[in-house]
């Protein structure tokens, strides 16, 4: 068999480098390109069975270059990789053609699974017939869901694959404030129903005898002041999705009446004879353990079993830290424009504070917090003062980042001495203290940062925009 060649496209040498080294090491051919000018023409020669292609070039956009390259070739697989995945831009890339997604920071081993997965694919999509291209739902403009963790990416990539099988129920898992409203809303802008209604029910915070009529409508005459006939949400939303939050707290004699739609698609309204066929997708979300309330009597067993066929779990923010950064980035940027602000960045010692905070309240309680800052801060940047006072107070639970301690070089010492947590901690997160330290250490002088950590400036400003710094000139 041929020697399998991979195509490493990315403008940044040691991410390139890397990549190259590891897809060598397990015995493809690589070739490697810091454009877009300079990928097209190793396509060209090079002709790769396989593109790891970063979303960001300096003289294209991956999408488009990725549409060119399928184009072109369309059996030749190609894998995204950003460090600033947003849903929008992943959904495009995996509608553009793309056969995976990466985000940034990766693992190695991670990427070169990824790799040989496609490669696998690929062949077997030879065997099999025809390269088809995948199918392109509606142009959705849902980009609230933001994140460049690896499972953040994976949540993206399910929300394609609910968006485009239509599978009828759909169970989103996550704590408080992850977002799983968000998920439910792309699953509904990423399908063929994102032009019927999406109605939201949040179950516990409607009584259990208003709950029945709120979802299935009563007959005139069917109570006291029952004077018309009303729809409910169910009929309401025809065609559409129902999204049933807190579906963990139901009530049982409730539970029973949404598995019995679920299974027939039938239900009554209150008061009525007549049944009523309705199609309609249902989304449920908790953040609540459903096996545990099935054992305890509490939640029906057959409806868990009905809804737990397609399931996407939203990690809690502690546990995707890499996603801060760009979630950050994106609030301000966001908030910003609503309040007509300028803000350009947060500073290194906020930013390391927001980093070792466990974030309970998850994705919501950063948004809260970014927001508060806005509005009491002072331009141009957002100081740790602006922020909660709970970000600055020492925190003693697990779920904190542990402090690293680092030394700067002396005369006598001409490298960094570092002192790992019991814990331990990421690369990116000791990339991010060491830049914070330097920026401090040099007064936000960022060619004297630079030469203190043995880069480029314009390396340094990448990294800086990367981890959320402000940009000072």
């Amino acid at each position: 068999m041929a020697q399998q060649k991979v195509l490493v496209v990315d403008d940044e040498k040691m991410v390139c480098w890397s990549l190259a080294e590891t897809m060598k090491a397990v015995g493809y051919r690589v070739e490697t390109a810091s454009s877009g000018a300079e990928a097209m023409e190793k396509f060209t020669t090079f002709r790769p069975d396989l593109i790891l292609l970063d979303i960001s070039l300096p003289d294209a956009n991956g999408i488009e270059l990725l549409r060119e390259f399928k184009k072109k070739s369309p059996a030749t697989g190609v894998i995204m990789i950003t460090a600033d995945a947003h849903l929008d831009s992943t959904i495009k890339a995996l509608q553009g053609g793309a056969d995976d997604y990466v985000g940034k920071p990766f693992k190695l081993d991670h990427v070169e699974k990824t790799a040989k997965d496609t490669l696998e694919r690929l062949a077997l999509r030879a065997q099999n017939g025809p390269f088809a291209a995948p199918h392109a739902a509606g142009d959705a403009q849902t980009d609230q869901l933001v994140g460049s963790s690896e499972q953040m990416v994976e949540v993206f990539k399910l929300i394609k694959i609910c968006g485009e099988s239509d599978c009828k129920t759909v169970l989103v898992l996550g704590e408080s404030g992850t977002g799983k409203e968000l998920i439910a809303k792309a699953i509904h802008d990423y399908s063929a129903r994102s032009q019927q209604p999406f109605i939201e029910v949040n179950c516990a915070a409607i009584p259990e005898n208003l709950l029945e009529n709120e979802l299935f409508g009563h007959e005139k005459g069917a109570f006291t002041d029952a004077s018309t006939k009303e729809k409910g949400i169910f009929e309401s939303a025809k065609g559409g999705i129902v999204f049933l939050d807190e579906i963990g707290d139901m009530p049982l004699t409730m539970q029973a009446k949404i598995l019995k739609v679920i299974e027939n698609r039938t239900f009554r309204r209150v008061g009525g004879r007549e049944t009523l066929t309705v199609d309609v997708r249902i989304v449920a979300a908790t953040n609540r353990d459903l096996p545990s309330l099935v054992q305890r009597g509490e939640f029906r067993s057959d409806l868990y079993y009905r809804l737990n066929v397609l399931t996407i779990r939203l990690p809690p923010l502690r546990e995707r830290r890499g996603c801060l950064p760009t979630l950050i980035d994106y609030f301000i940027r966001r908030l910003n424009r609503e309040y007509g602000k300028g803000y350009s960045g947060i500073s290194p010692d906020a930013m390391e504070h927001m980093q070792r905070y466990p974030w309970p309240g998850n994705v919501r309680e950063l948004r809260n917090a970014i927001e508060r800052a806005v509005m009491l801060g002072s331009e141009p940047e957002i100081q740790l003062e602006h922020l909660p006072e709970e970000l600055s107070a020492p925190w003693q639970g697990d779920a904190a980042l542990p402090m690293v301690e680092m030394a700067a070089p002396t005369p006598a010492n001409d490298g960094l001495r570092i002192k790992l947590p019991p814990g331990g901690i990421t690369m990116s997160e000791v990339e991010m203290k060491l830049i914070a330290m330097a920026l401090q250490q040099h007064d936000n002088n960022q060619t004297k940062a630079a030469q203190a950590l043995g880069m480029s400036r314009d390396t340094l400003r990448y990294r800086m925009k990367k981890f959320g710094f402000t940009d000072k000139k």
